[in-house]
This record gives C-alpha cells, structure tokens and sequence, in this order.
C-alpha cells in the first residue's frame, strides 16, 4: 500500500483518487478551494462524476503541506493553466526525489515548455514522470476497462508508478519518451477542437476520418521534431487518445467544437461546457511550436484562425481542402 497525494479535485484526479483507493492505497486530495472540499467531505461526491461515491477513508485537505507530507507519490492534476503556479506554492514543501506523476495534458503557452519541464524548473529535486492516453474520467471512475502509458526518465520510476496504478479495469505501459508522451496528449486536444468544429458544422464520419488521420501526422512531424520518438505517436498517448477525444462526448474539446461549428465564439462555447477546455489554451502553443520547428501544421493553424481571429469555421474548412497538393507520405520512395 502507498499514501498517495491528489493534488487537484476536478474530474480527472477525483476518477484517479477513486481508482487509487480501490487498488489499496491511502489516498488524500487537496484544492485550493476550501468550498469544493468542504463539498466533497460532506457530500462524498463530485457534480461532474455523479455515479462516483467516495470513501469515507479518503481524506480531503487545503492544506498543501498536509497532502504532501510523508506521501509515496504524489499525482498533479490541476488544469494545465495552473500547473506552474501550483507546483511553485508545492516547492516549500516538496522533499528530494519526490515522485510526482503529471497527468494534466497542455503546453505552456509562454515558454512553450511541456508540463512536465514546467514541473521540473519550479521542483527540481522531484523525480517527475507523466500519466496519459485514452481515458475519460467519467469511465475510470465506473471502472470501465482502459488503458494508459507513464512515462518517466528512469525504468525504475516507470515501473514503480504502472505497479501502483495497475489493476483489473485499468492497465498500465510505461515509455522512456516523457516528451513524447506529452505533446501527444496536449495537441490531440486542439485536433478534437478541429473534429467537433466539423460535427457542428453536420459534416460526416469522412470528414472525422480525414481530421484524425491528418491530425495525427502533424502531430507526429512536430513531436518528431522537437525529440519525441514516431512509435509513440502511434501508441496510447498519440492515435489512441486523438481517437477517443475526437469521436466521444465525454470530450470538452469535441462539445466545445461542435459548439463553435454550430456558431458560438471561443468564449461562449467554453462557458457552456463549463470546465476547461484545454485545447484552447494549447491550441497557439501548438501553433507557436510548428513555426519554431519550421513544421507544417495546416488543421492547427486553421484552428488558431478560426478560435482567435474570427475566421469563419466553414471557410476553415474549406481552405483546408483546398490547399496546394501534395504528398501523403513524405518518406516513402516512389518506384520511378
């Protein structure tokens, strides 16, 4: 048995908290808002997970130090915005070694750091590793079969981390390619925005098809090229995620796509689905990336156009069909 610290309480560290107690460890979660923990203490559930009964045993605290303290690990799930302003408040109390397991997905929008880099310049004596692929939490939390990949900088950390995780309903890999991993799991989110803007637009499964597959590539070729490895981008946390956000309602990024197709702005559609949409706030990362990398990224600039400069989604759509010919495969010989 470990003692785990969940810090963060929205929907994804509450369904992690839940599976973490169930595998037989002593979970405790933390929030900055005393009300959420307040709310869960008496009411022992979550508004957005509503079949998730939490234990009694659990514990629930504002206190940083105290979800801290004398813990095996520790699983950082607050939204990607707040990842560096958390992680330096959990700097004072924050031993050497320390595992801390990220499982938030986004790219800083200001230094264009993944999460895990951003955990690492404010924490530098914890050993980070990284938690992601196909996995909703409305579905680990009713112990729906799924499965992840960690990634960690050591095989020892990796391997630690999938014997604490795994377990009947959820099944666990590891990788050495942390950056990887990461970007998978932050740029899948701006290709679902792309895949519900064409839902909401009432275009068909060809369309989806096309943006998945496409999507894929130019996450792959910009992964690639900042030093993340191609299997990856086949694996869990690349086409098995970008599937699963693209095609399911679990998605905050598909619902608020398929609410700007339909004719809300950026800011109305995440109101309405009312929790973060991530996609957008890594959406002119990504964008900021490929032209670093000198990588074509055609559905994540139209994205960028259509969320910040009021491009019509429509027209997006149809400047994407309609751009120069080219190439599937770039690396692929030709006979003659």
């Amino acid at each position: 048995m470990a003692a785990v610290g969940i810090i963060g309480s929205g929907s994804w560290g509450m369904a992690l908290a839940s599976l973490l107690y169930h595998q037989g460890h002593q979970v405790e979660v933390w929030s900055a808002i005393e009300e959420e923990i307040r709310e869960l203490k008496e009411a022992r559930r979550i508004k957005t997970l509503p079949d998730l009964e939490l234990p009694e045993e659990m514990g629930f605290t504002t206190d940083l130090g105290q979800a801290m303290d004398q813990k095996d690990f520790l699983v950082m799930a607050v939204p990607s915005i707040y990842v560096r302003q958390t992680a330096k408040k959990m700097g004072a109390f924050c031993r050497a070694g320390q595992k801390t397991v990220n499982v938030a997905k986004g790219i800083e929008e200001a230094t264009l750091k993944t999460l895990s880099q951003v955990i690492e310049e404010e924490l530098p004596g914890a050993d980070v590793a990284v938690l992601s692929g196909p996995s909703h939490a409305e579905e680990v939390s009713r112990g729906l079969p799924t499965t992840c990949v960690v990634g960690a900088r050591s095989r020892k950390t990796a391997e630690y981390i999938q014997t604490q995780f795994m377990g009947p309903e959820f099944r666990v890999y590891t990788s050495p390619d942390v950056l990887g991993i990461e970007v998978g799991g932050a740029l899948k989110n701006v290709i679902a925005l792309a895949a519900g803007i064409a839902d909401g637009l009432g275009y068909g499964d060809n369309t989806k098809a096309a943006l998945i597959t496409r999507g894929i590539v130019e996450v792959a070729y910009l992964g690639m090229a900042m030093g993340g490895k191609q299997q990856t981008f086949a694996g869990l946390s690349g086409i098995g995620d970008l599937i699963v956000t693209c095609a399911s309602m679990h998605s905050r990024n598909r619902r608020a796509g398929i609410l700007i197709g339909q004719g809300y702005s950026m800011e109305d559609a995440m109101e309405k689905v009312q929790m973060v949409v991530e996609g957008v706030y890594s959406a002119k990362a990504g964008l900021a990336l490929a032209e670093k990398y000198q990588v074509s990224a055609p559905i994540i600039s139209q994205v960028n156009q259509v969320l910040f400069c009021g491009k019509p989604a429509k027209e997006a759509v149809n400047d994407l069909m309609l751009r120069d010919k080219t190439i599937e495969s770039l690396d692929l010989p030709w006979e003659r």
